[in-house]
């Protein structure tokens, strides 16, 4: 018997580990800045929502779960290449979860959870905000920052992206990183708000690759 719990904590261990390696790096978390004001020689683009996505993935001991989300809204304000503004409206009522089949039960009873009070309260917090509030090159790569919003409480976060422009359209895109969701004061199963989870806790890390896509207005 007791060889036999052995093996199954050294089995939990194993994955526990496992997954949390295969995590990305943190956004650099910081309190909310100003943002910048669009200037006239700007370049401005509109977002394209049917082209641009968010993925996402949440981490737990036994695994995790992936899925993607969607933009309603979104601007850009480009000078010499770089992002100097920008605001992005998340659409919270677009989750969609991709690792469970969509005619399973889990799927549609892990998307309502997420849309749930426990997790981001849909209903009362239909959307997410995003609003650009600095663009900078740090140890050779571009950092894009700027302010989160989530559930009313805002945070700055800053983390890795490409810009390619031609001449009509400016892509977007970030490495995958994550943030740490008990920031932004979402705590269902979270071990930075409850210290009696026992192995039923779910990691705060939520992992995000954004990609944009952006025409000229």
């Amino acid at each position: 018997m007791k060889s036999n719990f052995f093996k199954f904590f050294t089995l939990i261990a194993l994955i526990t580990f496992s997954s949390c390696g295969d995590k990305a790096k943190e956004a650099d978390t910081t309190k909310a800045k100003d943002a910048p004001v669009a200037e006239s020689s700007s370049v401005n683009y509109a977002v394209d929502t049917d082209k641009s996505t968010i993925e996402w993935k949440g981490f737990k001991p036994t695994g995790t779960h992936n899925g993607i989300i969607a933009l309603s809204a979104g601007k850009l304000s480009v000078i010499d290449g770089a992002v100097k503004y920008g605001k992005f409206v998340v659409d919270m009522n677009s989750i969609v979860v991709n690792d469970i089949p969509v005619e399973e039960e889990d799927n549609a009873k892990l998307t309502g959870h997420l849309m749930s009070a426990d997790f981001f309260n849909v209903e009362s917090h239909p959307t997410a905000k995003f609003e650009v509030t600095g663009m900078e090159t740090k140890e050779g790569k571009s950092m894009l920052s700027g302010n989160l919003t989530i559930k009313e409480t805002t945070n700055n976060i800053s983390f890795p992206v490409a810009v390619s422009l031609n001449e009509d359209t400016v892509t977007l895109t970030s490495e995958a990183f994550t943030i740490d969701r008990s920031k932004w004061n979402i705590k269902y199963g979270s071990k930075s708000f409850f210290d009696d989870l026992g192995d039923q806790f779910i990691n705060d890390d939520i992992e995000l690759k954004i990609t944009l896509t952006a025409n000229k207005a």
